[in-house]
């Protein structure tokens, strides 16, 4: 494992790989906000180990990739999309298994209408559509919502966003398991010390979309496994099965408990779902 910076769209991207280049290559997408190191280093060693070459990376203001001015980003959520692919390119990957996670599965769907020939299939985790139209949707939940439009955080001080990013996730993990501070401390931690300008992720929340994905959910061809739990706050379960409906043949894994995100308690069972997945894609 080491960290390779990959120049695509005019920019750097910060990247790790895990495993034989040979073996069916995975790209992790993380989501709003997040760098690759919330695709942990254990999770990335669990596929690796099932025999996939797995590539993660920090998305443009995250960790060690390009960064812009608060408030100020130059570049589209189009160009998220576009920097999945030159990851890609920078490996030598005709074609991958997509990962993506909350706003990373967004983009995954976004790449497989987009540039379906590199995408051998879809794995999508607490994520809802990534184009308009179908049934309405649940909203998030009223602890969720109260959450964001009352916490306040300092971004010149790392203690105040060190406590601001835990709260955050604790509201993310639902109220039906445990809650394991410590460790996602120990990572807020690592992310903020890893970053170039951690308060540029803000910036992700002001993005324009740019152009949009072509064509409806059903026009994904790539095999596509859904991942979603019962207990997530952002998108409620409804939007993990609103998925595995629309997109032809997908399955629809249900974590029972399970908040937004990729937590260390479903790690067997979602690297389990992924392998078995990929491999039948493959």
């Amino acid at each position: 494992m080491a960290e390779r910076m990959i120049r695509t769209g005019g920019v750097e991207l910060a990247t790790e790989s895990f495993g034989d280049p040979s073996d069916p290559a995975v790209l992790l997408i993380m989501g709003t906000g997040a760098s690759m190191l919330w695709w942990e280093e254990g999770f990335c060693q669990l596929l690796a180990g099932g025999g996939r070459f797995v590539v993660r990376y920090d998305h443009r203001d995250t960790g060690r990739s390009a960064g812009y001015e608060v408030g100020r980003p130059g570049y589209t959520g189009a160009d998220l999309v576009g920097d999945a692919v030159g990851v890609l390119d920078g490996y030598g990957v005709a074609e991958a298994h997509l990962v993506g996670v909350s706003a990373g599965g967004a983009l995954a769907q976004a790449a497989a209408l987009g540039h379906a020939e590199r995408v051998r299939s879809l794995v999508l985790i607490s994520t809802s559509r990534a184009v308009p139209g179908g049934p309405e949707l649940p909203p998030p939940t009223a602890e969720f919502l109260r959450f964001v439009s009352s916490a306040h955080v300092d971004w010149s001080r790392t203690a105040s966003v060190t406590d601001y990013m835990v709260d955050y996730w604790r509201v993310l993990a639902g109220s039906h398991r445990p809650f394991d501070e410590p460790a996602f401390r120990q990572l807020v931690r690592d992310d903020i010390a890893r970053a170039r300008h951690f308060a540029a992720v803000r910036n992700h929340d002001v993005l324009p979309d740019g152009e949009q994905p072509r064509g409806p959910l059903s026009s994904i061809a790539a095999p596509t496994l859904v991942i979603h739990g019962t207990a997530d706050p952002l998108f409620p379960w409804e939007h993990g099965q609103a998925l595995a409906e629309e997109i032809p043949a997908a399955r629809l894994l249900t974590l029972d408990g399970a908040g937004h995100g990729v937590f260390r308690a479903d790690w067997q069972a979602i690297t389990r779902a992924i392998l078995a997945h990929t491999a039948s894609a493959g």
